[in-house]
């Protein structure tokens, strides 16, 4: 009997290849995605259930979950993919927007989690795949919110394998390094104000940095396959580094002390 996964933020980059990816192998796949009405490839294959699922609307959670244990009997594996970037100075950021940040990448988040741990605990089994970053280790000048939330993501899931261990239920985190995704676009949420004047040339130097950052990203394939690994290896590890950027980065920032790490930081942006 195939096995079923529930993924978020299927629609585009990194959602939408593990959806495909799940479902070449033999998978049932649940994808949703805030708007289904415009995804035509993934409802048309065999074994995908495409549904609305916002992670900041409780009812569409619960009507997705359902969804899905209508039409599969079981999810086997949850990958919290679901989330976007609010980059920019702190100051031109209105409360709607960090309040936004933190509902998307955090709340939502635990939200879905909540809605499929009944189904899981009565099972005793499962997979949780939360999607963190390497933003979730170390930061980027201008990421406050960004960094804020996915710092969230990885400690509150350290700690929730804690609690689901002994229930046979499984809590990974993906850390995926910079990756050709649409991140730069519709997923990225930039926050500047020009009247902010003291501010700009550390904008102006970030956007050039991270316009050389994007030359050299991986795919969202990368983090696909990943994520797959981390749902189907049976073992206890925790995380999981998705793509070379990702093993330097991470690496560098756990063998250096703070001053030495950031001042690289501060280079590599020209600040």
């Amino acid at each position: 009997m195939a096995r079923t996964v529930l993924i978020t933020g299927t629609s585009s980059g990194i959602g939408r290849a593990t959806a495909g990816l799940f479902h070449e192998r033999g998978w049932n796949v649940a994808a949703t995605m805030r708007d289904p009405a415009a995804e035509h490839h993934l409802s048309s294959l065999d074994g995908v259930l495409v549904s609305r699922l916002d992670v900041t609307d409780p009812g569409s959670i619960a009507t997705a979950v359902d969804a899905a244990l209508q039409r599969f009997g079981s999810v086997d594996v949850l990958v919290n993919n679901a989330g976007y970037a609010a980059y920019g100075i702190l100051e031109a950021f209105s409360m709607e927007r960090v309040d936004r940040q933190f509902r998307t990448n955090v709340l939502g988040l635990v939200a879905v989690t909540k809605a499929l741990l009944p189904h899981m605990r009565a099972r005793r089994d499962g997979v949780i795949v939360n999607l963190s970053s390497i933003g979730g280790r170390m930061t980027f000048p201008l990421g406050t919110l960004y960094h804020g939330s996915k710092f969230a993501v990885e400690g509150l899931s350290e700690a929730l394998q804690f609690e689901l261990a002994p229930l046979g239920i499984r809590v990974k985190i993906i850390e995926p390094a910079p990756l050709d995704t649409d991140f730069g676009g519709r997923s990225l949420d930039f926050a500047n104000d020009e009247s902010l004047s003291e501010y700009q040339p550390v904008v102006r130097a970030v956007l050039a940095g991270f316009d050389a950052v994007g030359k050299t990203a991986a795919t969202a394939d990368v983090a696909a396959e990943v994520i797959y690994a981390a749902a189907t290896d049976g073992s206890d590890q925790l995380r999981y580094r998705a793509g070379e950027q990702a093993d330097a980065i991470i690496g560098a920032r756990e063998t250096s002390d703070d001053r030495t790490f950031l001042d690289g930081i501060r280079k590599q942006f020209a600040l």
